[in-house]
């Protein structure tokens, strides 16, 4: 365990120097956001927008800098751009009037944005309760978000309302009263920091690619450099549980230590960090890289997840008060998607994981896995300009039920062939329950001439190599051999059952 501890230690170690090595040369974070913050009066709302230059040079098709964002035709049609994707409706369906003004640049988290101001006047006069529709950016490109907050007056701090993306563009907004700053207050920004979480977690390629990662693996065992078929499934169970504790523990410990400031990394590095955290659980997916290193991948890595979730919260003003209930409700939100997934997956890669199907399903999966944050690597670190496999990450998002009903009937069909004795690797018949039975602790009995058996060599307790042939019965004539030479030349075919791991 000290040697997997120290193995896992240095290839952490590897991972900072690496991302600490090549972080500097990117020019804008990659996976920017923007936010909207609303300040809710009695008589109008003022809007503040904040719009990522690389985003918004992908969303208008023309690279945009901090020295001609601002010039006048360019800032002119910006504004124009974001009046048209901005617009809100009261709740008798009346639209409001909106209109967009100014222009600044500002560096948030080291990466440049245009900020602008909007005004939002109801027709009535008055403001009342209203739903703010906006999609900006998005509607040119899937993967952006928008973080939404709001206060009420000009003053005190703002409360998370949602995150918005391609499939969810409107957020419902309450009018200013008593109410808006009393315990319902806070009590409606903990279940939209609930929601937060949810769709962070739900809408993000690379977190939920991490975690498949790590549950791709756990229904085996780590025998030397290769992973085993692992007899008792219900220690799948356990390390599942272990995986997810990790993952959670570390990830909380930084998401409170960096939401109230003590700890802050630059975004890009963090990103940066995460994508080579998804190619390290797919290498170890494909290759043990330490004996239960899932769980050490799950804890370290997730403090590393954490500073992103955040940094998430550093978008928003939050009072003290207003903190301690997001970040509660964004961690729950956090662990809700992550059990909703575990429970999605984990049944189905179990059942798959006793067929021959599933080292090709583990490979397939795992490198597709290391290739997409291979690109996610290079992109966040200023490698490349682009990633061209976006839109196959995008997919786990888009698509997330579909993906998992697919995984499921594979679970279904391997299951079938199972009890009709295919897809196990095992012959159906000729099976000696000596052979069976003695296959505890892996190992294989030295073969014994008066009954044929034989037991196998090597392997941790209850797990057996994948796709390994169970030893074929002793012909008839041999099961009680005579004495003599010719008995020593009567051997069972037993030296025909290999071992082979996946």
């Amino acid at each position: 365990m000290l040697t997997g501890m120290r193995r896992a230690l240095g290839l952490l170690a590897g991972t900072v120097t690496v991302v600490l090595a090549l972080a500097p040369q990117a020019s804008a974070h990659p996976l920017s956001t923007s936010a909207v913050r609303l300040d809710v009066g009695e008589r109008s709302v003022t809007a503040t927008v904040d719009l990522p230059l690389d985003q918004l040079s992908i969303a208008m098709n023309e690279e945009l800098t901090a020295a001609d964002v601002l010039d006048d035709a360019t800032v002119t049609a910006l504004r124009a751009y974001v009046q048209d994707d901005i617009s809100v409706t009261d709740s008798t369906g009346q639209t409001w009037t909106t209109h967009v003004i100014g222009g600044r640049v500002e560096s948030i988290d080291g990466a440049d944005n245009l900020v602008l101001d909007a005004t939002l006047t109801p027709s009535s006069g008055r403001v009342g309760d209203f739903v703010l529709h906006y999609d900006a950016v998005m509607d040119k490109l899937v993967s952006h978000r928008v973080f939404v907050s709001a206060r009420y007056g000009s003053t005190g701090s703002y409360t998370t309302l949602a995150m918005l993306s391609w499939q969810t563009q409107s957020v419902p907004v309450a009018a200013l009263s008593s109410s808006t700053t009393g315990p319902a207050s806070v009590s409606r920004g903990f279940v939209s920091a609930v929601h937060l979480g949810v769709d962070h977690i739900s809408e993000g390629s690379d977190h939920l690619l991490f975690l498949v990662m790590l549950l791709l693996p756990a229904p085996l065992a780590a025998t030397g450099r290769r992973w085993a078929r692992r007899q008792d499934l219900g220690r799948a169970g356990w390390r599942v549980l272990h995986v997810v504790t990790a993952f959670a523990v570390g990830h909380s410990i930084t998401l409170a230590l960096g939401a109230m400031g003590w700890i802050h990394l630059p975004t890009r590095l963090v990103e940066s960090g995460i994508a080579l955290s998804v190619l390290v659980s797919a290498i170890h997916a494909l290759r043990p890289l330490v004996r239960r290193g899932e769980v050490l991948i799950a804890g370290m890595f997730g403090l590393l997840h954490g500073l992103a979730f955040a940094a998430l919260l550093g978008e928003f003003d939050l009072s003290r008060r207003s903190l301690l209930t997001t970040l509660l409700g964004f961690n729950l939100g956090i662990e809700i998607t992550q059990l909703v997934v575990v429970a999605l997956v984990m049944p189905s890669l179990i059942v798959i994981s006793g067929t021959v199907v599933y080292p090709a399903l583990r490979t397939a999966v795992a490198s597709l896995g290391a290739v997409l944050a291979t690109t996610w690597f290079a992109e966040r670190t200023g490698l490349t300009s682009g990633n061209p496999l976006e839109p196959v990450g995008e997919l786990l998002v888009e698509h997330p039920a579909a993906l998992a009903a697919g995984l499921a009937a594979v679970a279904v069909l391997c299951a079938l062939a199972r009890r009709t004795g295919h897809l196990t690797g095992i012959p159906r018949h000729g099976v000696p329950e000596q052979a069976e039975a003695g296959r505890e602790d892996g190992r294989r009995r030295p073969h014994d001439r008066s009954t044929g058996t034989g037991r196998t060599v090597g392997g941790p307790r209850g797990v057996s190599p994948v796709n390994t042939p169970a030893p074929r019965l002793p012909p008839a004539h041999a099961a009680h051999p005579a004495t003599g030479p010719a008995a020593d030349r009567s051997r069972p075919d037993d030296d025909a059952a290999t071992n082979a791991a996946s």
